[in-house]
Parts: C-alpha cells; structure tokens; sequence
C-alpha cells in the first residue's frame, strides 16, 4: 500500500502528518521540527532555501527571500528573489518539495501521493494553482480537502458517537474560514463555508506595524518604511509584540538600532498594552462577523443551536478571539484540538481513509459543500451578461441542478454556453470556467425553442455541464476538473490527415469545409468561422489518431453546420 500524507499548506507555517496505527501522527522536518515556516528564498551561491533557513535569512536578505506566499496563490503576481521572478506556483512547489523530502525520509520511503488543505473560501483557480504547485512538486494530489473540514475530521475522529453542531473557527496567518457542521452517527455533514482569503494574523502584525512606525515618526522625524532592513525587524517586533500580549498585559519593544539619523543610530523604544492592540485590531475582529452571519444564515441553523465553536489556526491564539466569539455567538469556544496541528491531522485522516489504512467501519462519513455560486451566462431584459445560477453556494455536494433557458435571438441555431463561479450577478465579473457550443437548434422566433442546462458536481472536484435542445434531445457538454489546473490541450499536426486509412470517406466534407472557409466573411454569425475551424480540426486529429468514431462525431458537426448555411 502507497503511504498518503496530509499537507496544511499554511500562509505562514507548513506542518505534514501520516496515519499511524489508525491515528494521525506528525512528521518531523529535517530541523527536527514539526512546524515548517512557510518561507524560501535564494542564498549567496543562489541555491535554494526552505523553511526556518528561509526564515532566518528574511531578517537579512529580504529581497532574496519570500514569505506569506499563499495570499498570492491563483494570482498573476510575480514574485521577485535577487534578480529572478517567479510565480506563486513556483515557489509554493519549493515549499512542497521540501515536504516531500522531509517526509520521505522521516517515513523511509518515497513518497509521491498528498491530500493537501486549502481555505475553505478559496475559488476554482486557487485550488488549481495548488494543485499545480503539489504537482510541480512531485505530487500526485489525491484531493483537496477544506480546512475547516480538515480540522473537523481531527476532532471527529476521537467523536464518533457525538450528535452536535459544529462551528470551526479558522484564524489562520493569511486567512480567515468559519464552517458550520453536523455530526450524527459517525456522519460529518457541513452545512456552510464562508470566509476571508484577506483576512488573518498578518494582518494583525501589520496594525502594530503601523502604530510602531508612526510613534517613531512622531518622535524622530524619520519613516521606517523609506528602510527595507527596518522595515523586515519592525515586522519581527510585530509578531514578538503580538504574540507576548497573548499571556501578558503589555509588551516592551525595544530595538537599539533600527535606523540612522545623521550618521547616528536611533532606537525604536515603545510599549504596546493589550487594550491598544484589542482598540487597533478591532475593526479585523468585526470582519469576522460577517462570514459567520452569512454561514448561518445559509445553513438555517441559529447561533444558539450551535454546540461546540472550534477555534484552528495559530491566530486564534490570541486572546481577543476568544472574547470577540463570547461576545458575539454567546459561546464559550472549544479549545479541543490542537490549532497547529488539527488541518494537517484532518488532512492526513482523508489521506488514510483513501489509501485504506482508516477501516470504512472506523472512518467518517464526511459529505461537504461548494463554496462560491455556479452558473452559466445569460441575457435578460437589461444585459447579455447575467449570471444565471445553476447551483447556489452551500449546496451540499455530490448534487445535480438543472435550468431550463430560451433561446435569445430570431433563428438562433447555435448557443454558446459559458460556465462561471462567483457570486456577482454580472457573469464577466465572476470566474470562467470553459465553454463549449450547442448548435442544430431549430430556427424558430427568439424564445422558441428552450436549451436545458444540467451541473453535476461530485467530491472529487469534478463539474459535468450538459446542456441539450428541448425539443430535438441533441446534447453537447463540457467536464470541467475543479481539482487540476487548465490542462495544455495536446496540439495535434493534422497536415498528414491524408494518409489516414479512413481518409476517403471523409475527403469530401473536409474539401467542402475548407472551401466555404475561404470567405468565411459571408456568414451574417461571427462564431460561425471559428466553430467550422474547431470542427474541422477534431475531424483531422481523429483521422490522424485513426479514431474512427471521433471522426463521424467530428462529421456530424460539421454536417450539422453545414446544413445550416
């Protein structure tokens, strides 16, 4: 049996861990730490660092050096290492590698297979680029599992019995997730997600930042933010200042020479209580209330029906959570798991469960939702860029929705269906996912004829959209893989199409085809063109793979196209 880990991919720390004897067990990295921080860079020689060298070297070398890299997954934000660019995928791979090293030889074997964790608010292309970072990596990801839910299989596991409602509370160092469950006889159903990908640790650290850097401006005249190194030792205090208001009252920072004024050094010398941090902070805090109203509100379930609030994430260390969740929910939160460890754990129970080192019988039945709206693009009165919803956010998956539409336009023979994830009501404002065309639609007056759309989305990410014409039963459809990034098409060399054993019976409708797109401007459709060019083209990549069926599909297309004209 091929061993499985579990990986919480954290903004600002990393941890892995395998199954044990039925139980999740974490694994030491090569510094003998279970905590990796989620740091790389290049040093001197421009070889890469990773991890708490990484780390080390941010105080010294920033420029050379990246951190929080996470915030920047699924973004076109390059990141820049000496002279170098790179991509967040790139870099989260460096960080995976050295899991995968780590682990590999804490477990004496190579290992090849992760569950990784993601932000249960994370969107399709944020899911996709880290699937691609673990595959860049060297790892073949079985799923992506929600951190919430993560964490919820870790406090489940050692509950089987336990007939409650959950709410995990996940404060982590980029990200803030609350997720609503229900356990009953040994099933974890959740019920909502919703969170903020902006929102976590960081940026608590960066509230202190602000007040040290305009005290010290205040009493020296000088902007720290006009100095890289001070910039990268106040954000050090930062996170010492938070971290020692968490068990104590106030925090003595002190830093002798952060800068120079003059030619003479000056020192940063403040004091920070922990009523200034909870007054600086709470505008953060408030923003956590809003995901959980919405979590709520979708679930149905009232704030006094909840049982037990789930507090994961290191940030949830910090004081002020606690109390801004008493005051809010009316809940004392539940300190029963580890908030370092509980995602990975959670991550790794999945892993078991996969690879079978988790009996069925001693497992948990664990259904979950899609977090972001899906639909397709449609017209109203108004727009031609409505989203039109097809499955709403929180339906618990596997599901199947369907939507019935009409057609737009008088003697509309062809639609274009265009698939989006969002919750804007203005489709181009949302994420797109693929696209793909039904034609052979009667030409009847517009709202004649009706298309029916049907999204199939099942546990392991992936979406089937079908659509078909109501009245002749003619389908077309797309699989749209929410787990995996947007695979290269393979590009096929179709010159030699003619020595193809099934050429001949295809000669003719290939000559005529390339004929009418001669003067493709004589066709009233501006799709019409490039739909005959995707046609002809299927048609000629068959013949070349001799895929006899793929080429009458292609021909039928293209008959029914032609036709048409």
């Amino acid at each position: 049996m091929e061993t499985i880990i579990g990986i919480d991919l954290g903004t600002s720390t990393t941890e892995a861990a395998v199954i044990r004897d039925g139980k999740p067990v974490m694994i030491m990295n090569l510094e003998n730490e279970v905590i990796t921080p989620s740091a790389v860079g290049l040093d001197k020689s421009g070889n890469w660092v990773v991890g708490e060298k990484a780390r080390a070297q941010y105080l010294l070398s920033p420029e050379n050096t990246a951190i929080e890299v996470k915030r920047k997954i699924g973004t076109n934000e390059k990141i820049t290492l000496g002279k170098q660019s790179y991509t967040p995928v790139a870099l989260s791979a460096k960080l995976l590698g050295y899991v995968r090293t780590y682990v590999s030889e804490y477990l004496q074997e190579d290992i090849t297979r992760a569950v990784i964790s993601v932000p249960a608010y994370f969107d399709d292309i944020q899911r996709q680029a880290t699937v691609k970072a673990g595959t860049e990596a060297g790892l073949q990801v079985e799923r992506i599992i929600n951190e919430p839910t993560a964490a919820a299989l870790s406090y489940g596991l050692e509950h089987m019995e336990e007939e409650s409602h959950i709410l995990v509370y996940d404060l982590g160092g980029g990200t803030f997730d609350v997720t609503l469950l229900e356990m009953f006889d040994g099933v974890l159903e959740v019920k909502a997600s919703n969170g903020d990908n902006k929102l976590g640790g960081k940026d608590f650290d960066e509230k202190l930042m602000e007040c040290l850097r305009e005290r010290f401006r205040e009493k020296h005249g000088v902007d720290l933010m006009k100095d890289t190194y001070a910039m990268v030792k106040l954000k050090e205090e930062a996170e010492h200042c938070k971290k020692t208001l968490s068990t104590q009252d106030s925090c003595h920072v002190l830093v002798p020479m952060i800068i120079e004024k003059g030619g003479k050094p000056l020192a940063l010398d403040e004091t920070v209580t922990v009523e200034q941090f909870e007054d600086m902070t709470r505008e953060l805090m408030e923003r956590t209330h809003h995901p959980i109203e919405v979590v709520l509100a979708d679930s149905g379930i009232l704030a006094s029906e909840i049982d037990r609030v789930i507090l994961v994430g290191g940030s949830t260390r910090m004081p002020l959570v606690t109390k801004d969740i008493r005051s809010f929910l009316n809940i004392e939160p539940s300190q029963a798991v580890n908030p370092d460890f509980a995602v990975a754990e959670g991550a790794a129970i999945q892993a078991g469960i996969i690879e079978g080192s988790i009996r069925q019988e001693d497992s948990i039945l664990m259904t979950d939702v899609n977090p972001y709206t899906l639909g397709v693009r449609v017209m109203d009165w108004m727009t031609d860029d409505r989203m039109g919803v097809v499955i709403p956010r929180n339906v618990t998956i596997p599901t199947t929705r369907n939507q019935v539409y009409a057609t737009s336009a008088d003697y509309q023979d062809i639609a274009r269906i265009e698939v989006y994830q969002g919750e804007s009501d203005i489709a181009s404002h949302n994420h797109f996912l693929g696209e793909f065309i039904v034609q052979g639609i009667p030409r009847k007056a517009a709202g004649s004829e009706k298309i029916g759309v049907e999204f199939s989305y099942n546990q392991n990410g992936m979406l089937e959209v079908k659509a078909s014409i109501l009245s002749t039963g003619k389908q077309a459809g797309i699989q749209i893989n929410m787990m995996e990034n947007e695979s290269e098409e393979e590009i096929i060399d179709v010159r030699n199409w003619k020595d193809s054993p099934y050429a001949k019976q295809f000669r003719a409708i290939i000559r005529r085809t390339e004929k009418l797109l001669q003067n493709p401007e004589t066709h009233t459709d501006p799709f019409w063109a490039e739909d005959l060019e995707d046609s002809l083209y299927e048609l000629k990549a068959a013949l070349v793979r001799e895929d006899l069926e793929g080429a009458e599909e292609a021909e039928e297309e293209l008959m029914d196209m032609l036709a048409d004209d």
